[in-house]
Parts: C-alpha cells; sequence; structure tokens
C-alpha cells in the first residue's frame, strides 16, 4: 500500500509544471527513475541532499524550496530578508546604481508580485504625468494595477490591449513557473475582472506575442513617448528576496521620443 506522502505531491507537481518525466529527473538526479517513483508514493524517503538536489533540477524557486525541505521533514534552508536590512546593504546600492544609470528614463525595482520597491525620478515623473493622482490608492503601488486600472496608465497607452495581453500572459506564466504566489495568483484574477479585459485572456496562450520586444506608446495631448521594456534579475542569489526582485527598465522605442523636450523640462 503507497504512503501519503506530501513532498511527493509536491514533486510530481513540480514536475508537472516544468513538464519533466520521472525518468528525466531521475537522469538529471544521478538516481533511478523506480528511485523517483517511491519518493512520489511515499515509499522512500529522501534525504535532505536529494530534496535539494531534485528542487535545483526542477529549477525550483528558493521560497518553494522551503516549503519542500518542510514537506519532508527537515528545516528550511532559505531566508526572507527584508530589503531594508543591513545584511542587504550591497544589494541596495547595486538597486541604487541600476536605477541612476537609468535617468532620465524610467525604472523601477519589484517584487514577485509586481509590488513597486524602488523607482527613479524618470518613473515618478511618468506616474504623474500619465495618472490620475486621485486614484494613487487605488493602484496601491502595485506596477501591474498601475498599467490596468481605468485611472492610472491604461487610458492613455494607444497600444493597451496588445501590451496588456501581454503583461497578462507573463503573470499567467509567473504563477504556472512558481515565480509567482498566492498574491500573483490573486492579482490576476482581479486584473481579469476589470472592465474591458477581453475573457480569452482568461487561459495561458504562450504565442499572445512573439516580437522580441513591445512597445509601448503613451499619448496625451500633445505628448507622445513610445519605450520598450527589460526585466533584469540578480543572478544566483541565496536569499528569497533578493531571488524574487526583478528591474525594469524603460527605454526609448523610437528616435522622437529619444529627442523629446519631456526629457529636459525641470
Amino acid at each position: 500500500m503507497e504512503a501519503d506522502s506530501g513532498f511527493g505531491t509536491l514533486l510530481r507537481e513540480w514536475r508537472s509544471r516544468r513538464r519533466v518525466s520521472q525518468l528525466d529527473l531521475a537522469v538529471e538526479a544521478g538516481v533511478s527513475s523506480r528511485h523517483v517513483s517511491f519518493i512520489e508514493t511515499g515509499r522512500a524517503q529522501p534525504s535532505r541532499e536529494m530534496v535539494l538536489m531534485l528542487a535545483r533540477v526542477l529549477d525550483v524557486p528558493l521560497r518553494d524550496r522551503n516549503e519542500l525541505l518542510m514537506a519532508a521533514g527537515y528545516a528550511a534552508m532559505y531566508r526572507a530578508t527584508d530589503l531594508g536590512a543591513p545584511a542587504l546593504e550591497q544589494a541596495r546600492r547595486a538597486l541604487d546604481f541600476m536605477l541612476r544609470q537609468q535617468e532620465p528614463y524610467p525604472a523601477i525595482v519589484v517584487d514577485r508580485a509586481w509590488n513597486l520597491l524602488k523607482a527613479n525620478n524618470g518613473a515618478v515623473r511618468l506616474v504623474e504625468t500619465f495618472t490620475d493622482p486621485s486614484a494613487a490608492s487605488e493602484w496601491n503601488g502595485n506596477a501591474m494595477r498601475l498599467m490596468f486600472h481605468p485611472r492610472g496608465f491604461r487610458p492613455h497607452i494607444v497600444n493597451w490591449e496588445a501590451m496588456a495581453a501581454a503583461l497578462i500572459q507573463w503573470l499567467h506564466r509567473d504563477v504556472l513557473s512558481g515565480i509567482g504566489g498566492a498574491e500573483t495568483r490573486r492579482l490576476l484574477d482581479e486584473l481579469l475582472s476589470y472592465p474591458g479585459v477581453p475573457p480569452r485572456w482568461r487561459t495561458l496562450d504562450l504565442d499572445v506575442s512573439t516580437a522580441p520586444f513591445l512597445a509601448i506608446d503613451f499619448r496625451k495631448n500633445d505628448l507622445h513617448l513610445r519605450f520598450f521594456s527589460t526585466l533584469t534579475s540578480l543572478g544566483t542569489p541565496h536569499d528569497i528576496t533578493l531571488q524574487e526582485l526583478r528591474v525594469e527598465a524603460f527605454f526609448p522605442a523610437d528616435a522622437e521620443t529619444e529627442a523629446s523636450p519631456y526629457w529636459r523640462a525641470s
């Protein structure tokens, strides 16, 4: 009779997310597929080292590696240090340097649920230019809400539907990959409930955009700015907070935006 295994259930879920067979997982981990099968069904208890090996092979985020460890009966290994803590001073300095280097163009730092943690002057100015200041509490410091909210950027984005469709799919992938957690799932559900959001966006569509960059086209009265953005993450961090940070930098998508007097105005 097979034993109930919380770890085995989680392992199967991660294999399914990564679309990895028991055999492929076993080969990469250097064990037999029978052993992987026994672990998943609770007939074998994995060592702490085996839990970490399987998690690395499946590229499980650090937060969820803790969950796997605890499900297997071991103590959590990875910490989630507050970004303002002294231990992360060097990381904060690096982030601040990246934001300064992006001036006068916008750049922000977000967590895994797209909550704004840091912003440079260019980003603050963009928000002040293209949003209703009285609605700030409605998008509540979240970059995705800022894009989707009717009183946020949305009324001033010319190509909003194409851009928003790509962002929704990004959130779907965050949830599927495990990068996003329950908070990201709730955020996705909230954005899908906004007026004018097509029902077809409720499902994952990996082919929604095949372009290497998707420009965001802002227009307000005579002001017209086009950007593309890049996302940067910190390499091989051993802290949950650092692994989940993303830096989004906005660059001019055409010569007119780059040369706009907007950047020289005080």
